[in-house]
């Protein structure tokens, strides 16, 4: 009886959730640029939830790519999918995991317990493979034909970096290398832990790191513990932040701070700017913040918790510090709000069509927090030199169907030696490629 009463009251919650909050009233659009629109924060009693409920593709089903572009799968039948790394011999790194097991002692509540039940409905609360899958094309036909586990038994790994002879692997808890040379399609070496990482609670989870163009140092993205320090700022020591860490000495210094969830890191042309695509804080309402992608400065801090996009305070953050708002750098480009921006790939090397050949791909993993619904889709940023120069290009949509169920979520991007472009689909369990049309 009891089991049967949770479960009628889980049932009247998510239906609670689902139709409680507010609507947006402006378009997407206008929530992306490097002077997005702000309006007066929008905060209800029950956030706004409109999670897509996750349930994969139909047979002979795939996303829908712009006029110009093909797709097609690269890989299927894969487990979570969710980073890409291309090595130098054209094997790809697909990293098939999810977030680790909450610690015991984690702060829980009606709140938490409520969000495990949307991240189930968008297929996110599943066990992780914690394994790195190892595809090769042979015959550059743009579908991999070997598939071998390289890397398994680690910890929700996420972000990967090839330097020298030495694959580095970021953990949900710490970065970790082994012995790799390209052509090799299975490491039976044990790992060696280069630093630790922040961990415990792990709100957000993916760690995900970049190498220098010269490799001699990995910039290392770590998420918040919350969203906007409702658990006490003491949780949040190192996290929000890019590090850099020294390859020879293992060394690691915070690189940049205020960076609610920076995933998708990349290079841009100049070879030394650094640029991530960061999430930014929910529940100020569908029009509120706006994630963006960025240039990341040495010493920068970007705002978390206490101000969004600039100099905009959240006053829900207690106590503030106007000292830290003053300081606070007002991000590049706005990707839209709760979009889920994750992937970032530098278009370099791509034999997609002229549109797409000077600026950033972007993955957008999909809105929970937003009525009607944003992101779900890959984009694609121009640039003029090193910095965004036009509106975004839709590149590949159609992963909600008609009803608005998730039948994929794009996560990774990457390019390939081809100049095709990959994304990882971790819904559809799919590594989906974009080519010209012929």
């Amino acid at each position: 009886m009891v089991n049967l009463r949770f479960a009628l009251a889980a049932a009247l919650a998510l239906t609670l959730l689902s139709a409680c909050g507010e609507v947006a009233k402006l378009p997407v659009e206008a929530g992306m640029g490097p002077a997005p629109q702000l309006p007066p924060p929008n905060t209800t009693l029950i956030p706004t939830v409109n999670t897509a409920k996750a349930v994969g593709w139909k047979p002979g089903a795939q996303p829908q790519p712009a006029d110009g572009l093909t797709v097609t799968a690269f890989a299927a039948g894969l487990d979570h999918p969710r980073w890409l790394y291309v090595l130098p011999n054209g094997d790809v790194l697909v990293a098939e995991t999810n977030a680790p097991p909450k610690p015991e002692d984690a702060p829980g509540g009606i709140k938490q317990w409520a969000a495990g039940l949307v991240m189930k409905r968008a297929g996110a609360k599943t066990d992780s493979a914690n394994r790195i899958t190892l595809l090769r094309d042979a015959d550059h036909d743009g579908v991999a034909e070997t598939r071998t586990t390289l890397l398994e038994g680690l910890n929700s790994p996420f972000g990967m970096a090839l330097v020298g002879n030495q694959l580095y692997v970021a953990n949900a808890d710490a970065v970790v290398r082994f012995p790799f040379e390209p052509g090799q399609t299975r490491i039976t070496a044990p790992g060696v832990k280069v630093t630790d990482l922040p961990a415990g609670l792990n709100h957000h989870w993916t760690k995900n790191l970049i190498a220098s163009p010269d490799g001699s140092r990995l910039y290392v993205s770590v998420g918040s513990n919350s969203n906007v320090g409702e658990n006490g700022m003491d949780i949040e020591e190192g996290r929000a932040a890019i590090w850099e860490l020294d390859v020879a000495s293992g060394q690691k210094r915070l690189y940049a701070t205020g960076l609610r969830n920076p995933v998708g890191m990349a290079w841009a042309p100049d070879g030394k700017t650094l640029w991530t695509a960061v999430n930014e804080r929910d529940e100020l309402g569908s029009d509120l913040v706006p994630d963006y992608m960025t240039s990341v400065r040495d010493g920068g801090f970007y705002g978390w918790p206490y101000s969004y996009f600039g100099q905009h305070v959240d006053t829900r953050v207690q106590p503030p510090r106007p000292d830290l708002v003053a300081q606070a750098i007002v991000p590049d480009y706005a990707l839209g709000p709760h979009t889920a921006s994750l992937g970032l790939a530098w278009s370099g090397g791509t034999t997609l069509p002229e549109p797409y050949a000077h600026g950033m791909f972007v993955g957008q993993h999909g809105s929970w927090n937003r009525d009607p619904r944003s992101g779900y889709k890959v984009i694609f940023v121009p640039f003029d030199q090193n910095q965004p120069g036009g509106p975004a290009k839709d590149v590949l949509t159609g992963f909600l169907d008609e009803n608005g169920q998730a039948q994929g979520r794009p996560v990774g991007v990457a390019i390939d030696k081809q100049g095709g472009l990959l994304v990882a689909d971790d819904v559809g369990n799919v590594v989906w490629r974009v080519a010209a049309k012929p």
